[in-house]
């Protein structure tokens, strides 16, 4: 407790143990020890006995004196700071590290000393050693130190940056996974800028403050764990603590960082869920400017495309782009913002392999994509029109005009071999989902039995296909309905993915009252957990059974009442007069 007082010349304890240990009169010992190591004021000397006469014991007032003294002192480093010139102030504090430092242990000392050290830009290596060496000076440490620390050790950096990597991918699992079903409220409904205020990203930037170091390990971490565990969360970080720091006008990092105004542009972008020609050419212009010599920067910039968010706001676009082409009468080859979109949808679906394997060139995009399968999507949407038109048209004997069912070979094909077009694929179900449009849902849906890693059974389209079919809610008293989507799609992936059980039960618990009872009790049997299901799957269970529980009526007993004819007796017409 007292560490550090012997090396400034100061008596301690130990010192008072030793003279009342070797003295003969402790009274007169006790006195002169007093009067050595008390305040050195003459004006005080009589005050002290007035303060005896109140009851107020010596330590009390001691005590009030030191925590004044030590919050004029903490005070006046602070304002040694940010007075003078640098070099004058940095060797003031210096100094007064040199001096306090001894006594750093010293609990009622140390927040001077961390003060001292945190308006330091560069603490002493020796102490810095000193500190990191003691876990309980460097937790009490300021933030500022501890950056100073962790620029020389990656290892420790990373041990204190691990657990918010974990807490990030957790939030944003338990996102996907929300009791709440809805179109409005979704994963990506949250402004970028919201998402930013988040504790992690936050807690990040803070550590990192206008190190340049530090922010690279920050990166090299979220690259690393992208590539071990494919988990695209990681990449979502990535651009939202860069523009975190963009926020805080951190300059020091956002103008060496190649990436920063593209994703200053494509956060534009993400805000407003659609990429307009204006910020397509700028994009482009970021994309095109990537020079010979430095197309490692492709690989970042690959990693901020593929972040949900900014695969969302593309894959939007592009759907919004194939209607606008649909009424324009145009190919998709005919429109350089439609085939922009593809680019940079390709550069974000390929960042993995482009770090995994360190070649940093541009996918090549397949003319496939582009003359056959976008087509096919836009044929969808004219069918839909012209299934439209025909039922306002006056019908003959024929009867109303039937859905077309028939789906082109190739199209479940491009699901299961081609990424862009998969992604596509299934972006534009979610859009008829959206729309209510039953027949085309459909019809569509025998489709993503099998695609592209099973992109149809990921957590993000689950997420959001689940919440859009709140919207068809009737359609589930239908047997055909409910067939479709229950037996051919959902519960075909239930036993081998865990993940889609449990959007299956999240959908179920929102909507059970809408589903036939018939239908209801075969989903019940069907959706029962093994032995082998996690406890999410299991708690899931357990809240839609005890919700059906509560919705069979209870036997009621019905006792045999004698009937009671209330009915009113005939009376005659009355004769006119």
């Amino acid at each position: 407790m007292f560490a550090g007082l012997q090396e400034l010349g100061v008596a301690n304890g130990e010192d008072l143990k030793e003279t009342l240990t070797n003295c003969t009169e402790p009274l007169k010992a006790i006195e002169q020890f007093q009067t050595e190591n008390g305040i050195l004021l003459p004006s005080l000397q009589s005050a002290l006995p007035f303060l005896d006469l109140h009851g107020t014991p010596r330590l009390e007032f001691h005590q009030s004196v030191f925590d004044e003294l030590r919050e004029k002192l903490l005070e006046r480093v602070s304002a040694i700071a940010s007075e003078g010139k640098a070099e004058e102030r940095y060797k003031k504090l210096e100094d007064l590290l040199e001096k306090s430092f001894p006594l750093v242990k010293m609990p009622s000392i140390q927040p001077v000393v961390m003060c001292v050290m945190k308006h330091l830009p560069k603490v002493p290596e020796k102490k810095l050693k000193l500190v990191m060496a003691d876990k309980d000076l460097y937790k009490a440490c300021a933030v500022e130190v501890k950056r100073q620390i962790w620029q020389d050790n990656q290892a420790l950096f990373g041990d204190e940056v691990s657990p918010l990597l974990k807490q990030y991918i957790l939030e944003k699992e338990n996102t996907l996974f929300s009791s709440d079903l809805s179109v409005l409220h979704n994963f990506f409904s949250p402004s970028p800028k919201m998402r930013r205020q988040g504790e992690v990203v936050q807690k990040l930037t803070q550590m990192i403050g206008k190190n340049v170091k530090l922010y690279d390990m920050v990166l090299q971490f979220l690259r690393t764990l992208f590539l071990r565990t494919r988990n695209v969360h990681y990449c979502t970080l990535r651009a939202e603590l860069l523009m975190s720091l963009h926020d805080l006008d951190i300059s020091e990092i956002c103008t060496v960082d190649p990436c920063h105004k593209f994703t200053w542009c494509l956060d534009a972008c993400i805000r407003e869920k659609f990429i307009d020609n204006k910020r397509a050419r700028e994009l482009q212009g970021f994309l095109d400017g990537v020079k010979k010599g430095q197309e490692q920067v492709l690989g970042d910039l690959s990693m901020i495309l593929c972040d949900p968010f900014a695969i969302n706001t593309l894959a939007l676009s592009t759907i919004r782009h194939l209607q606008e082409l649909i009424g324009q009468d145009l190919l998709p080859r005919e429109s350089p913002n439609l085939l922009l979109l593809l680019r940079m949808l390709s550069l974000g679906q390929g960042a993995w392999d482009m770090i995994d394997s360190q070649i940093f060139k541009e996918p090549k995009m397949e003319v496939d994509l582009i003359t056959r399968f976008l087509p096919t999507l836009m044929s969808f949407g004219v069918d839909d029109y012209t299934f439209t038109v025909d039922q306002k048209l006056p019908s003959e004997d024929k009867g109303p005009p039937p859905y077309p069912s028939a789906i082109p070979e190739m199209f479940p094909k491009f699901l299961l071999e081609h990424r862009i077009a998969c992604e596509i694929g299934l972006y534009y179900l979610l859009h008829i989902t959206k729309q209510r449009n039953k027949n085309a849902l459909l019809r569509l849906l025998p489709s993503l039995a099998e695609t592209f890693n099973d992109l149809a059974f990921s957590d993000i389209f689950l997420h959001l296909f689940t919440g859009n079919l709140t919207l068809l809610a009737d359609e589930f008293a239908q047997e055909e309905f409910c067939s479709s989507l229950f037996d051919n799609f959902f519960l075909a992936a239930c036993s081998r993915k865990e993940n889609v059980h449990r959007h299956v039960l999240r959908l179920l618990l929102h909507l059970h009252h809408k589903v036939a009872p018939a239908q209801l009790e075969t989903l019940q049997k069907s959706l029962e957990p093994t032995k082998q299901s996690g406890e999410a799957v299991k708690e899931l269970y357990s809240q839609l059974s005890e919700k059906l529980q509560l919705r069979k009526p209870s036997p009621a007993q019905v006792a045999d009442a004698p009937s009671m004819d209330l009915s009113l007796p005939t009376v005659p017409t009355p004769t006119p007069l």
